[in-house]
């Protein structure tokens, strides 16, 4: 099979300077929600015809070993799919998709393709109750015989309700003779893929249909507010599929995911969550509102409380993160750790039940376990050109307002006081200070503002 994904058009009602099909949808571009769905079914032959933005889509898209075909000028869609003829070939069936239709399944387009088999053109039609502007389906005895386009339909053709979603599976080397047979004798000027189907039934192909499983596989993305709307659809059918699993969602209408979220059972999920990349949930976890996790792992029975942002980070069975906290990339948070409101960690292993509860930033260090680390305590990592790993072996009591410069060592057991800027290794067990003498003025007094 081939498949041909027509992705040339403006999109003049976007009111942007980035493609159509490149406007991201759940955090990807409408045409790769539509690549990665062709790529389900498993072609010999993919092949994205592009136009509009340059060579902005080949760009976005170097890396998927995709063949690519211009179409400059843009003449329509029969003329788009003649730019890929070379690309495709003749011993296969080709299906062409479309690169702002984002939401059609593989389930829907298998059915297409069975129904066409490898001799007959096969249509994806469904039946609305308001076709203005879209093809109707013309039939005679039930069977197909044209597909009329709105401005070209007669009064009696706008009448149809069975429209043309322009997703169609034709017999190759047939469909090279069709397009070379078009004209562009009509309102627009352009040549309309929809004209192979009169050409189809003049040569004695039968022409079949078959139809989605939702409305929504078929929409289109023309403009900001057709887009929110898709947005919204794919989010509730994400949210829907989470419920099925054993999710608890505090408002389905209220979240978001822009990738892939894979959750355990029983996990609860608060309003206006933001996942992003690839983000597990395991058995039992919480997250509170207003969250942004992204590329990361949750552990079982772990909390994740409001106005959160995790990213790129590992966090353990039972473990306490937030309020307002902030995990970054390379974080690995241990069974039972505590991750408090306004604590940044970084780069960072935290062992089993350690403990920061509020104002401090941990960054590139290895926290063992039982450790406890005061408010408004820093780990200073980095010299100016230079990042160098602090280590704070287990059961250490970090005091208050202290500054670990690394790099540096606390031993195990060792307590360091309140206000100490370390910068030579904490001995095991033992008391740390650096501290200015505390000095009291008798007869000071404070100044007065001098009057003018």
């Amino acid at each position: 099979m081939n498949i041909v994904i027509l992705a040339a058009g403006m999109g003049k009602r976007m009111q942007s300077a980035l493609p159509k099909v490149l406007h991201p949808l759940a955090g990807k571009p409408l045409l790769g929600h539509v690549i990665d769905t062709a790529r389900s079914l498993s072609p010999r032959k993919l092949c994205v015809v592009y136009g509009h933005g340059g060579d902005a889509v080949p760009k976005a898209f170097a890396d998927a070993g995709l063949s690519f075909a211009k179409q400059e000028p843009q003449l329509g869609t029969g003329h788009a799919v003649m730019q890929a003829l070379p690309h495709i070939e003749d011993d296969a069936p080709t299906l062409i998709l479309y690169g702002d239709v984002p939401l059609t399944t593989p389930a829907s387009l298998q059915r297409l393709l069975d129904a066409a088999g490898n001799d007959k053109l096969g249509v994806l039609t469904i039946t609305l109750d308001d076709p203005t502007g879209y093809g109707r389906i013309v039939r005679e005895n039930g069977r197909i015989t044209s597909i009329v386009e709105q401005k070209d339909a007669s009064e009696a053709q706008r009448a149809i309700r069975e429209i043309n979603t322009g997703i169609i599976a034709a017999p190759t080397a047939r469909l090279r003779k069709w397009l070379a047979a078009l004209s562009n004798k009509n309102t627009q000027g352009e040549y309309y893929l929809t004209d192979i189907i009169a050409l189809a039934v003049a040569d004695g192909v039968e022409v079949v249909s078959a139809q989605p499983g939702d409305v929504a596989e078929t929409l289109g993305v023309n403009s900001k507010a057709q887009l929110a709307e898709l947005e919204r659809v794919y989010q509730r059918n994400i949210a829907g599929k989470l419920l099925d699993a054993g999710v608890t969602l505090a408002d389905p209408a209220r979240i978001d995911v822009r990738g892939e979220l894979v959750c355990g059972r029983d996990v609860a999920i608060d309003v206006n969550c933001v996942f992003e990349g690839r983000v597990s949930i395991a058995e039992g976890a919480a997250i509170g509102a207003n969250c942004v996790i992204k590329n990361a792992s949750i552990g079982a029975g772990a909390n994740i409380k409001p106005f959160s942002h995790i990213e790129g980070a590992v966090v353990g069975a039972g473990a306490q993160v937030g309020p307002y906290a902030r995990l970054r990339p390379g974080t690995e948070l241990a069974q039972d750790v505590h991750v408090g409101n306004f604590v940044e960690v970084k780069n960072s292993i935290v062992g089993v039940g350690s403990k920061a509860n509020h104002l401090a930033y941990v960054g590139d260090a290895d926290v063992g376990s039982g450790v406890n680390i005061g408010a408004g305590v820093i780990t200073c990592n980095y010299d100016g050109a230079n990042k160098f790993r602090t280590v704070i072996e287990d059961d250490a009591f970090i005091g208050s307002d202290s500054q670990l410069v690394a790099p540096v060592r606390v031993g195990k057991g060792a307590t360091l006081g309140a206000g100490t800027t370390l910068t030579k290794d904490a001995p095991a067990g033992q008391l740390t200070l650096s501290r200015a003498k505390q000095l009291s003025l008798p007869g000071w007094q404070r100044p007065v503002k001098i009057k003018k």
